[in-house]
């Protein structure tokens, strides 16, 4: 029997946030690196979104009491991709100029990123994909690798300002941290059927829907055997898999049912969440 794979045009959604101070992850978030925010419910969480987007992407809610422990499962980054290499720039120029610390600049071959940290220790990547014609692979894997980023060629790229989380902004994967890679292999390539795209670096794992270098990447770097973060830190909430077709998603529920994962509700109409080895939280919804 084939294996399972999930729809190839499945992309990552929206993620939801628990944070300590909602103010404070504002002030990164929102002033910071220019989304735009719609408080909700008394002012306790808000919805993210790019400039003119009509999709939320992030959501934050202070309901935590202390920062994420990066020694627990749970999320090492959430990474945005940007539409340009000049957008790219004109964030890292804003950045600079602001004196803020950036906590990296790498060349992952298939991508460019710049790496920041949000209040609560969440880790954040703002990222642009080189052409598909320039990702190249060996034995039938694709290359991925880690080098330093020359920021004087990213900063000749960045004319203009930077006027805010541009339009076409959109989750482009999430890196988790987890205990154990063969439950998370068994989790997200054996029952969700994203496939396999990167496995040569030590201790990460990483999965994709369709052709895509990854929607969810997951490391034991520092969290090797370790328990899912306590329910008052802060973190990681849930992210969103969006599948092409209502049908999908139930097409999807049905088999989860059926291997006896556990099914909770989700507030989106017809979707429905589930969680991997260390209790992490995926919404599975269907393309609005």
């Amino acid at each position: 029997m084939a294996a399972f794979r999930i729809p190839e045009k499945t992309r990552i959604g929206h993620v939801v946030l628990g944070v300590t101070n909602l103010e404070e992850s504002l002030l990164f978030w929102r002033d910071r690196l220019g989304f735009r925010a719609e408080l909700q419910g008394g002012e306790k969480a808000a919805l993210l979104y790019p400039q003119k987007g009509a999709e939320w992407l992030l959501a934050l809610k202070e309901d935590s009491r202390f920062p994420q422990d990066p020694r627990s499962t749970g999320l090492y980054h959430v990474a945005l991709r940007l539409p340009s290499r000049k957008d790219l720039g004109r964030l890292f120029r804003s950045l600079s100029e602001a004196g803020m610390p950036i906590g990296g600049l790498s060349d992952h071959g298939v991508s460019e990123a710049l790496y920041l940290e949000a209040p609560d220790g969440i880790g954040a990547e703002f990222y642009i994909d080189r052409p598909r014609e320039a990702w190249t692979f060996s034995r039938g894997q694709l290359v991925m690798v880690t080098k330093p980023l020359e920021s004087r060629r990213l900063l000749a790229d960045a004319e203009g300002p930077w006027e805010g989380m541009p339009e076409g902004t959109f989750v482009g994967h999430v890196h988790l941290r987890v205990s154990n890679l063969d439950k998370s292999k068994a989790f997200y390539n054996g029952h969700l059927g994203l496939s396999v795209t990167q496995k040569n670096y030590p201790g990460a794992l990483f999965f994709a829907a369709g052709d895509y270098h990854h929607h969810v990447g997951t490391n034991i770097w520092d969290s090797r055997n370790a328990p899912p973060a306590p329910p008052q830190s802060a973190g990681l909430r849930r992210f969103s898999l969006i599948l092409p077709e209502q049908a999908d998603v139930e097409s999807l529920k049905n088999r989860t049912l059926q291997s006896g994962y556990p099914v909770e509700p989700l507030p989106a109409e017809g979707g429905f969440l589930l969680r991997d080895a260390d209790r992490i939280a995926v919404g599975i919804e269907a393309l609005p």
